[in-house]
């Protein structure tokens, strides 16, 4: 159940990200992997901490955080 709750999360988180930081995202599906990659970062793949709403709600923020960061850094790279 975590690595499912991970790809959701991260789902989630990149397309977020996605629309936050708008112009420096990779399309739909590049989001969505940066969006897994910044849950991986911020809030730890290994965890299951989905077991409530609150929990999902947080990890969502912290993955959304860290996939803007990814995104801005890999934005200001590709310039």
């Amino acid at each position: 159940m975590g690595i499912i709750a991970a790809l959701i999360i991260g789902g989630i988180a990149g397309w977020l990200a996605g629309l936050i930081v708008r112009g420096a995202g990779f399309g739909l599906i590049g989001n969505i992997v940066i969006g897994i990659i910044g849950r991986c970062w911020r809030a730890g793949c290994c965890r299951n901490s989905a077991s409530t709403s609150a929990g999902w709600v947080r990890d969502i923020i912290n993955a959304t955080i860290g996939a803007v960061i990814i995104l801005v850094i890999l934005s200001l790279i590709r310039r």
